[in-house]
């Protein structure tokens, strides 16, 4: 009995601290067609949007950072991503692996081990990407973001406006969405 009333207490507990909940399904539609290898090479990271409460604490700190996209052996690929962490060059790879249709992958976090799931939702391939990501972290908080990748630092307004309007038809609303400043020391130090 003892052992009973433990285990109802143990899962009561983790129900309140939100450890038995379950990652809300996300639906997205990812880009027709999508061309993986037309996807490769380098990208900015220059448009972010999230309801993360780190993204929220840390948004006014963050800058553009350079992601390059190359083919992994298991059909994925390997996201490498160059950024400023206290005023040094941070240098991070993540493997996406393939999760569905083309366009779609998940990958572990390294930081919380849990799943997330990357859309390519649109893409040019020459100029703009829109990507979506959700995963949980911690005790189970839904982790939801938008992406804009360009090609170059300097993306046409028009790219940033369909950024935002895809940011706010994920739900984000204006103050989730930051377009990331130009940061030349991790940029082009890594070219």
């Amino acid at each position: 009995m003892a052992a009973l009333h433990t285990l109802w207490m143990a899962l009561v507990l983790l129900g309140a601290l939100g450890g038995l909940q379950t990652r809300a399904e996300v639906q997205v539609s990812v880009q027709p067609h999508f061309q993986q290898d037309k996807f490769l090479g380098r990208w900015f990271t220059l448009g972010l949007a999230s309801n993360s409460s780190w993204f929220r604490e840390k948004k006014a700190a963050l800058y553009m950072c350079k992601s390059v996209v190359a083919p992994a052996a298991d059909g994925g690929l390997n996201l490498t991503n160059t950024f400023l962490r206290k005023d040094q060059c941070e240098t991070r790879t993540l493997l996406l692996r393939p999760a569905g249709p083309p366009g779609s992958y998940s990958y572990t976090s390294p930081h919380w081990g849990s799943r997330h799931d990357v859309w390519v939702v649109d893409t040019d391939y020459d100029e703009y990407a829109l990507l979506c990501t959700s995963g949980t972290k911690g005790l189970g908080q839904d982790v939801h973001m938008a992406s804009l990748y360009s090609r170059t630092q300097s993306p046409r307004a028009e790219v940033k406006e369909k950024f935002t309007a895809f940011a706010r038809a994920q739900g984000f609303t204006e103050d989730a969405i930051v377009f990331l400043p130009r940061n030349a020391k991790c940029i082009e130090e890594q070219e």
